[in-house]
């Protein structure tokens, strides 16, 4: 007997018992839809997470090192949108009696305001202005020195110098001790021309840092870090999000196959009478067992592309607006930006969820095909 054939019986059976297959339908799309939208929502997270550090300062690619004499406009390749230009110094931060060390980094103000977001973490005043002897310091550094808005402070290379004297034009809070505490902002007046420069190199959505990396041709001196190799923990938590949501998978849809194997063991329950007619006409088990699986593995097929353009469509009815965590982020570092999270479908969490289920269907398919498989046609028959 063909195929075709075969599936004409198998949705002939289904059909019959037609409102436990809508039962077990709603229950396969429902598992399908939701589980789209959570992968979604977690892709969603990990973008975040990766946003919200890499706009704060650092970019997704870092390069220090690089020569005095090299210009930004050698490090676009395609993918990237911003090069910022920075010049690091250690340096000493005096007031009055109080002395304290920082990390200075001399920018261009107009440009960092483009593309990154730490003057929206500004807590007092404002931003440095381009051309001016102003700082930008942490909260907690000013704190420390005893400075607000508009007071002097010098800033030396050692304790014993004199220095240069700068007005405090503005503080910022992060949360992040690392950068509260240890960064310091000016505008870049060429005071160090002929030094090592950094470059923090922003990309357009999509852009593999990776790639971009590969596509540079830089100095050998010169070092250069993706966002994942400067934060390995942040590495680590977006991986470890990727496997808790496929666990939750499996989960779930071992969950539904349970139902899926007593539901069916119920249809041959209910249709024995015209298994028995079909085996005493020489039908033998792997045929009937083909057409258990056409009939489970038709249905799991349908309902899961059935939910999967129910959990796109709710993934895209969110994700314009996003989904505002900021109430459940605001002590997270990972999200010191914002707390927005905008759900996004990928390849695998489109094919994952209907491939899961199908798989985890036609295992489900063991049972109630051994069942009726290994009895013989008399004994179908008497059981009538």
């Amino acid at each position: 007997m063909s195929l075709r054939l075969w599936w004409g019986v198998a949705w002939r059976f289904l059909w019959r018992s037609r409102r436990s297959t809508a039962v077990l339908a709603a229950m396969i799309v429902s598992a399908v839809a939701t589980l789209v939208f959570l992968d979604a929502l977690a892709v969603g997270v990990s973008d975040a997470m990766i946003r919200n550090s890499v706009s704060l300062v650092s970019g997704h690619l870092s390069i220090e090192n690089l020569p005095s004499g090299l210009s930004p406009d050698s490090l676009r390749p395609p993918g990237v949108e911003q090069v910022l230009r920075r010049r690091a110094a250690q340096v000493w931060l005096r007031s009055g009696e109080k002395l304290t060390g920082t990390t200075l980094w001399s920018v261009d103000p107009d440009a960092e305001r483009n593309a990154t977001a730490l003057w929206r973490k500004t807590t007092a005043g404002s931003y440095p202005e381009k051309g001016t002897r102003q700082l930008f310091l942490g909260e907690p550094v000013a704190a420390e020195l005893g400075l607000g808005i508009g007071d002097t402070v010098t800033v030396a290379g050692d304790p014993s110098q004199a220095g240069t004297e700068y007005v405090l034009c503005g503080t910022f809070r992060t949360g992040i001790a690392a950068l509260d505490k240890g960064l310091s902002f000016r505008p870049d007046q060429g005071e160090d021309g002929d030094s090592p420069w950094q470059a923090a190199l922003f990309l357009a959505d999509g852009a593999s840092p990776e790639t971009v990396r590969d596509a540079l041709r830089l100095p050998q001196e010169a070092r250069a870090q993706t966002w994942a190799e400067r934060m390995p923990d942040l590495k680590q938590l977006i991986d470890l999000n990727a496997l808790c949501m496929l666990l939750v998978m499996v989960l779930v849809f071992f969950i539904v196959s349970l139902g899926i194997a007593c539901a069916f063991v119920i249809f041959i329950l209910k249709n024995i009478r015209e298994h028995g007619i079909m085996k005493s006409m020489g039908v033998s088990s792997p045929e009937t067992a083909l057409l258990l699986l056409l009939e489970i593995g038709g249905l799991t097929l349908a309902a899961s592309m059935l939910g999967v353009l129910v959990g796109c469509g709710l993934t895209l009815a969110v994700a314009g607006p996003g989904v505002d965590l900021g109430a459940m982020t605001s002590h997270n570092q990972y999200f010191a930006v914002s707390g927005v999270i905008y759900p996004r479908l990928t390849a695998s969490g489109l094919a994952l969820p209907p491939l899961m289920a199908l798989l985890f269907a036609l295992l489900a398919g063991i049972w109630p095909v051994c069942i009726i498989a290994r009895q013989r046609p008399a004994e179908v028959l008497r059981s009538i």
